[in-house]
């Protein structure tokens, strides 16, 4: 019988995610999955796990675990104090936690989201072949809950990283790629200055369906209304109070307001780490 975690304390939102569902969204299912996936992918392979392999990840406020036999566990993204029945751990490398032992994920010291991964991975019911949660479509496993029992897997055996591995640390200044959206032409070109030479800063309103900006109105050169067409991870939709938002892996497959741009994948792990107030710019990409 494999080995169970109990929830403790499950903190601000603490979700299941794995590496997302691919190939769905022409029935309306966004790729959800890992916001970070390099600091999922690192924490993985530091236990040997599948790169892929369904972790825990937190938001701000960590969570705490209890583990019915002992287990081996990385908690890597966001950094932030990492104890075992009190004692103080190392972060970002592996733990092992004895069975019945709380292991408490403490509040990120900087960055938003922190991974807890499990050697063996977190085993709930696969949906349309992911065990993500997906807090838009309510597909997956709910955010976890206190008193919630998590399954996991059998250990992989397949080798594992080194016992320690560099961490790339939470930006206190984000930079974002950007490539022009279909609906750039919807925007005065003052507008489209504006966007790649303004300063924004992160939305404490941002979630995992996107990232919400602050900063100055893009002014738009047609006052029509569009019919919904399709969203891409990255799509930067302008709504009608004129800021920004960066659509991150739970954002409706659909949308009515203009997209101006559409910012490089491989920059929205950092966006995922960017806390409110964060300095935003984005850059032709």
């Amino acid at each position: 019988m494999s080995a169970k975690l109990t929830v403790v304390r499950s903190g601000a939102l603490t979700t299941v995610q794995d590496s997302g569902r691919h190939g769905h969204a022409h029935l309306g299912v966004p790729r959800s999955g890992s916001l970070d996936a390099p600091a999922m992918t690192l924490a993985n392979r530091l236990l040997g796990n599948d790169p892929g392999a369904a972790v825990l990840e937190t938001t701000l406020t960590g969570c705490a675990l209890r583990p019915d036999r002992g287990v081996t566990v990385v908690v890597g993204g966001a950094p932030c104090p990492v104890t075992v029945d009190g004692r103080p751990v190392a972060w970002g490398a592996p733990v092992r936690v004895p069975a019945d032992a709380v292991l408490n994920v403490g509040t990120a010291t900087a960055g938003v989201r922190s991974y807890v991964a499990v050697a063996g991975g977190i085993a709930t019911e696969p949906v349309l072949g992911s065990r993500s949660t997906d807090l838009l479509s309510g597909l997956g496993p709910a955010p976890v809950r206190d008193g919630d029992v998590l399954p996991l897997g059998a250990p992989a055996r397949q080798p594992a990283l080194p016992f320690a591995a560099p961490w790339p640390a939470p930006p206190a200044a984000l930079v974002l790629p950007l490539r022009p959206g279909p609906r750039a032409d919807w925007f005065t070109p003052a507008a489209l200055r504006t966007l790649t030479s303004a300063t924004y800063r992160v939305s404490p309103h941002s979630n995992r369906i996107g990232l919400r900006t602050e900063g100055p109105a893009l002014e738009r050169r047609s006052a029509g209304e569009l019919p919904s067409e399709g969203m891409v991870l990255g799509a930067v939709q302008v709504p009608p109070d004129g800021r920004p938002v960066v659509f991150l892996h739970d954002h409706p497959t659909t949308g009515g307001y203009p997209v101006i741009g559409v910012v490089v994948e491989t920059a929205l792990a950092r966006a995922a780490q960017a806390c409110a107030g964060t300095p935003v710019r984005f850059t032709p990409g």
